[in-house]
């Protein structure tokens, strides 16, 4: 059963830098393609990055230059650099295992196919101005 642990979130002021992390377990890590997704007040859930087996990697327009994705195989474990955070990156944030890893040009959004698995409860960040 896939099973995924977010961790690593926080109150930081504008600027700051946090590391999020998305722990696996019942997979083994290594050979899936993972997403971010945050859940902002107000807003729908949206895809932040992926990274898919081969070490891949897409962002959407509003995180791209600020937040790098990378993953441990070693530790089973996803992360998420979140750099020169902005107040819009409020939110809680979610790993999940998806099916591909691919920017949607026309949206400008993830496209991430499949979920597998369900939603963790999410680690919180929280970006003041």
């Amino acid at each position: 059963q896939v099973h995924l642990t977010e961790s690593g979130g926080g109150l930081v002021q504008a600027g700051g830098s946090l590391r999020l992390s998305c722990a696996a377990s019942g997979f083994t890590l290594a050979g899936g393609t993972i997403g971010w997704f945050r859940l902002a007040p107000g807003k729908e859930r949206e895809g932040v990055s992926c990274i898919t087996s081969d070490g891949s990697t897409v962002y959407v327009d509003s995180v791209k230059g600020r937040f790098t994705i990378t993953r441990d195989n070693a530790k089973n474990t996803v992360y998420l650099q979140m750099n020169s955070l902005k107040p819009e990156d409020t939110g809680v944030y979610y790993c999940a295992r998806l099916s591909r890893c691919r920017f949607y040009v026309e949206t400008r959004t993830i496209d991430g196919g499949l979920r597998f698995g369900s939603w963790g409860q999410g680690t919180p960040v929280a970006v003041s101005s």
